[in-house]
């Protein structure tokens, strides 16, 4: 066990003992001579005490000695010894969230078994659902970014002083030959485009870093827009000096909560250089005035940047909440195969609180009435390019509307795969303040739900499948109320 959860469990022992004898720290102090402040750090498991200072512990409080330096817990807390040998709380990012993992550890003494139950629930939930670190550490990651509304001010500042460094010009669109050029003079990076493809199995796979010779191995096959990205993410990982990192590109392996952090502060840094925020905002105050929506003019900004609609959609849910104040919003990923009835939601992010639609693990079907569904219909059968649209989306049981914007796009690494994007605004006086086409006829509103399993629109032309699940809702409630009603009637 390591060091830190020794002391932690010396404390733990020492402050229940305490309490079994009706001792206050000060009480305590009193007893053995050893002063309050010493006592106290003991207790929080900052401080191991010496041999002649747990012999006078034991004497005065009438324990043996050995009892004291064992790492065997009674009945009471060894709840807390299983929760520690499972190093379940490293698995944690307290820190993340500015919680000290002593804090946490005080919380399961006070009531083990209580807490230690939780816990146990928490793990075999996870467990059932195949749960795994990975995505644990990426739900942490999700949180994080929906606390801080997903805008991080010194990543934004960090992007400009580069710029300034390097003489980079945000107001025009960057190239990776730009950034190719600072990696190769500035870094000593080797880029390579041979050898990535001489594997079949790194298909899916866009790039490879090797840390030792600094060369970056890239598949041939990607635009300039994705070799930028992958560029820009380099430069961040050395400009920032981020050591702990993922070393491919999409992950495969995740071996602690710092890389998935790094990773994404990174692909934070890469966003924010390659779609400057200042000149976004700008034109999307511009489209914003229109008393009617500008379809063109919305697709001619996102192509103005050398970025993905996924980057450039990504960075609308940094952008609104910070320039527009528009902090409720959703952002979805969405992929879909040719010849498949199936919707697999992979991305999520939700600001302010958890917006409908949401991930299920359920396998229900989501409701063929969003857009984020439509535009992949659309252009599986159409073959374009890029297939865009927007819509109005009422969710008939919350009372709330939302303005969606989706589009589509063919999946560059998956052959008959279509991945869809989509950033919804909640419809509020906010909203309304800020955009005035929100009252454009052009724009359709349906009322949606979430899945057809739970959706109560009874005239659904697009429903998959029937609300079963709505339908036993129901009759647990009415055989509730039946049952209410006998309890007034023979009460």
């Amino acid at each position: 066990m390591e060091e830190e959860y020794i002391k932690l469990i010396f404390g733990l022992k020492l402050k229940q003992i305490r309490t079994d004898r009706d001792l206050s720290l000060f009480g305590l102090s009193k007893l053995t001579g050893l002063s309050k402040s010493y006592l106290n750090e003991i207790e929080k498991g900052k401080k191991y005490p010496k041999p002649d200072k747990i012999a006078t512990l034991s004497e005065k409080l009438d324990v043996p000695y050995d009892q004291f330096v064992s790492l065997k817990l009674d009945k009471n807390l060894a709840p807390i010894g299983d929760i520690l040998k499972s190093k379940i709380l490293k698995e944690i990012p307290l820190e993340l969230f500015g919680i000290k993992e002593s804090t946490l550890i005080d919380i399961v003494a006070n009531a083990p078994a209580k807490v230690n139950a939780f816990i146990s629930t928490i793990i075999e939930i996870a467990q059932h659902y195949s749960f795994s670190k990975e995505s644990f550490y990426l739900a942490s990651l999700r949180s994080f970014q929906e606390a801080n509304n997903n805008y991080f001010e010194l990543l934004e500042q960090e992007v400009l002083n580069f710029s300034k460094a390097y003489q980079i010009d945000l107001t025009k669109k960057i190239t990776s030959k730009d950034l190719e050029e600072i990696l190769v003079e500035e870094f000593g990076y080797t880029i390579n485009n041979k050898d990535l493809e001489k594997h079949k199995e790194l298909d899916e796979l866009r790039s490879i870093f090797i840390p030792k010779t600094k060369t970056l191995l890239l598949a041939t096959h990607i635009d300039d827009a994705q070799r930028s990205f992958i560029y820009a993410k380099e430069i961040a990982f050395n400009y920032l000096n981020y050591q702990e990192r993922l070393y491919t590109f999409s992950w495969i392996k995740i071996e602690n909560f710092d890389q998935v952090l790094n990773n994404f502060y990174a692909s934070y840094f890469a966003g924010s250089l390659i779609l400057p925020q200042k000149i976004i905002a700008k034109q999307l105050t511009k489209l914003f005035k229109n008393v009617t929506f500008d379809k063109q003019q919305f697709i001619a900004i996102a192509e103005s940047f050398n970025a993905s609609p996924e980057s450039f959609y990504q960075r609308l849910t940094n952008i609104l909440p910070k320039a527009f104040n528009l902090q409720n919003l959703f952002f979805l990923r969405f992929i879909h195969k040719t010849n498949s009835e199936n919707f697999y939601l992979t991305k999520e992010l939700h600001l302010t609180h958890q917006h409908s639609p949401h991930s299920n693990e359920t396998n229900e079907h989501y409701c063929r009435r969003w857009v984020s569904l439509k535009v992949l219909q659309d252009i599986v059968k159409s073959k374009k390019e890029h297939v865009f649209d927007i819509q109005i989306s009422n969710y008939p049981e919350s009372n709330q509307k939302y303005l969606v914007f989706s589009s589509a796009t063919k999946d560059p690494f998956k052959t008959n795969q279509y991945r869809s994007v989509s950033v919804g605004l909640l419809i509020n006086q906010q909203l309304k303040r800020k955009i005035a086409f929100l009252n454009d006829p052009k724009i359709k509103e349906y009322n949606v739900g979430v899945t057809c399993e739970r959706c109560p629109i009874e005239d659904c032309l697009d429903r998959k499948k029937p609300p079963v699940i709505l339908e036993k809702q129901k009759k647990n409630n009415q055989i509730e109320q039946v049952v209410k009603d006998l309890f007034k009637q023979f009460n």
